[in-house]
């Protein structure tokens, strides 16, 4: 009997490693992380086709990591809780840490990036209570509405330029988008640069951010409990 109990809990445990199995269903779920989007929106970003985001998200949607809902005339998706967002942030943590490959892709994703060492959430707290830095988080506006760092001001990264005006020159400016494997924060830092204004990228993102604050609280309060 008990035999039965594991080889059933296990088939499930597989329904999700099924899923997973599809490059561009983690693609879909790590965007769906960032915020809520119609399929049109997916469609944009990833350069699929729409038959295929559609079948994809099906896919997602029968394995229970992501939930939908009808907006006029639109079908909206988002990832069915937190619990997918911080299980996609344990994923690349885990590849990045086995996988030498992810390593130099990482790496190569960045070379063509000069003078673009990241600087940690640990850091960037400390210069945002001294008043030292800017935050500049570069997402769609829609994504920087779903959440955001708090104290950082929303410029979609396509209206960068057109903004660079009303970015102070007397601080540096951190920049971030969706995460450790994003380029628009270094894309941002770039063409800040290029302007003559000091800048820096934040390599983690809203849901690092979100884990990291949680981890700390929770440090905090044993420490306290301690005392």
């Amino acid at each position: 009997m008990e035999r039965i109990w594991k080889d059933q809990l296990y088939q499930e445990f597989a329904r999700i490693g099924k899923c997973l199995s599809s490059p561009k269903r983690l693609e879909l779920l790590d965007l769906l992380s960032q915020g809520p989007k119609s399929v049109d929106q997916l469609v944009k970003i990833t350069g699929m086709s729409v038959a295929n985001v559609s079948q994809h998200l099906q896919t997602l949607h029968e394995s229970r990591l992501v939930r939908s809902h009808r907006q006029g005339n639109f079908v909206i998706y988002e990832i069915a809780g937190l619990s997918v967002a911080d299980f996609m942030v344990s994923l690349h943590r885990l590849s990045e840490k086995q996988l030498v490959e992810v390593q130099k892709l990482k790496t190569e994703m960045l070379q063509n990036h000069v003078n673009m060492e990241p600087i940690g959430l640990e850091e960037l707290l400390k210069r945002m209570e001294r008043g030292d830095v800017v935050l500049l988080d570069v997402r769609p506006q829609d994504e920087y509405e779903t959440g955001h760092i708090p104290g950082a001001i929303s410029i979609p990264m396509e209206d960068l330029e057109k903004h660079l005006a009303s970015l102070p020159t007397d601080k540096e400016i951190v920049a971030y988008c969706r995460g450790p494997y994003c380029l628009m924060s270094a894309q941002a830092v770039e063409i800040l640069k290029n302007k003559g204004i000091q800048a820096s990228r934040l390599e983690e993102g809203v849901i690092e951010w979100k884990r990291y604050m949680e981890q700390s609280n929770i440090n905090n309060e044993k420490g306290g409990s301690k005392r």
